[in-house]
């Protein structure tokens, strides 16, 4: 980039309408990433007839179009957007997505993902500023999952956050006009859609599905069932963390594929009652071979079921939960696309408004920031449905009057038709005596 202002002569051409003109330098960016110069022409208007404008207009015309392409130094051009989007993508990670503290380890191996899988690809030689709503949309909807078929909503959702995020670091490091929308913000993905539809075990299915797991696995489940947690809240606990006085636990932490961080929010950190889960709780640490405060409640352990070979130093992962869960789910008949532990977190919302709690209870113990999150995962069944359906028209039964007297209403009809016919016959023997 170069550092360049200009403020270029007004002419007039030779044309009928004598045009007040001026010229003035444009950097063109090259498919190479380098910066040709072009010398371009502005027209401000007729100098003649009815539509003229004054020297004085033309130059205030001048003006405004060269401030918004004059650059005095190369700092200020760079925050216009001239700035290669492959580079700074690279900045985005190096300076954010692998900087300590920026982001749990989930996001930020996803986050990477995307940068380095999909968005370089696409737009590593292009200008930040030349970049257009148009083309990010069309791109979109141009992306294939690996078995051919269109990306997701979700995907293209999350897609086209990150690419927004990487323009305001932009903004933050003088990259990208102050206050200045992305691109991105006038991108349409279209209207909300899920790859599968939202759904959760019945009771009954619940109840078949545990009956065929085995610890750890079950106890897992089942705390994700009682207690509404993440499957990386469960595994992140440690002996410390379950108060058999109380018979609860603390989630202060989680666990994702063995990297240990603070929970996904803040309201995540929270105490929660293990019920009849207590005992259990109490009866599987007691079998375990290291019962130290600061020992994983489910360590690792050989897959074959032999030594621990070391691992009980680890805490589990969830792929092992989830397999095991799939094979008993397809065991009872009722495994279904998009099944795994954060399926009974969405059981455990739903079925605690459903005996009575309130949706402020049932956030405020899944650790939602919002109550309208929870909204979200709430599941209105069918026979939930049903039961509520009927208890309206229970309700709407029970209003009907009893007995067949007349009701307070139909009294007040009765006794105001009489007086009408009385009125009416007092008026016909009037006029008969007339």
């Amino acid at each position: 980039m170069k550092a360049h202002v200009q403020h270029p002569k007004i002419h007039i051409d030779g044309s009928k309408a004598r045009n007040y003109f001026f010229r003035y330098w444009e950097d063109e960016i090259q498919p190479d990433g380098t910066v040709k110069r072009t010398r371009m022409r502005h027209t401000c208007g007729p100098s003649r007839g009815d539509t003229k404008i004054t020297l004085k207009q033309a130059e205030l015309i001048r003006d405004d179009e060269m401030r918004k392409r004059n650059a005095p130094d190369v700092k200020t051009a760079l925050v216009k957007g001239q700035s290669l989007f492959g580079e700074v993508a690279k900045m985005y990670i190096e300076s954010h997505v692998e900087r300590r503290g920026k982001m749990a380890a989930p996001t930020r191996e996803k986050e990477a993902w995307m940068v380095n899988d999909f968005l370089v690809l696409a737009w590593e030689k292009r200008r930040l500023v030349d970049i257009t709503p148009k083309e990010i949309e069309d791109w979109l909807f141009s992306l294939k999952r690996k078995d051919g078929e269109p990306l997701s909503w979700c995907a293209m959702k999350d897609m086209r956050r990150c690419l927004s995020a990487i323009y305001h670091k932009a903004e933050d490091w003088g990259l990208w006009e102050e206050g200045k929308r992305p691109p991105t913000a006038k991108v349409d993905i279209g209207k909300r859609s899920f790859r599968f539809d939202k759904q959760i075990l019945s009771w009954e299915q619940t109840a078949d599905v545990l009956g065929r797991l085995e610890d750890p696995n079950k106890l897992v489940i089942e705390t994700c069932v009682a207690t509404s947690t993440r499957i990386s809240e469960v595994t992140g606990l440690m002996i410390k963390h379950f108060d058999p006085a109380t018979r609860t636990i603390r989630i202060v932490q989680r666990n994702w594929r063995g990297d240990i961080d603070a929970p996904k929010t803040e309201g995540s950190k929270r105490l929660l009652a293990l019920g009849n889960l207590a005992e259990r709780y109490q009866a599987w640490i007691a079998n375990l071979d290291r019962r130290g405060p600061n020992d994983w409640i489910f360590p690792q352990s050989d897959k074959h079921g032999g030594p621990h070979n070391g691992n009980l130093g680890k805490p589990m992962w969830d792929s092992g939960i989830r397999k095991a869960l799939h094979e008993a789910a397809q065991g009872a008949g009722c495994d279904f696309p998009g099944l795994g532990p954060h399926s009974f977190r969405r059981a455990n919302i739903t079925w605690r408004q459903e005996v009575g709690g309130s949706a402020i209870e049932a956030s405020k113990i899944a650790g939602h920031s919002e109550v309208d999150m929870t909204g979200e995962y709430t599941f209105v069944g069918i026979d939930r449905q049903e039961a509520l359906t009927k208890a309206i028209q229970a309700r709407l039964a029970n209003a009907k009057p009893k007995g067949d007297g007349p009701t307070p209403n139909d009294a007040q009809h009765e006794q105001a038709a009489r007086a009408s016919k009385a009125k009416v016959v007092a008026i016909n023997s009037k006029k008969t005596a007339a």
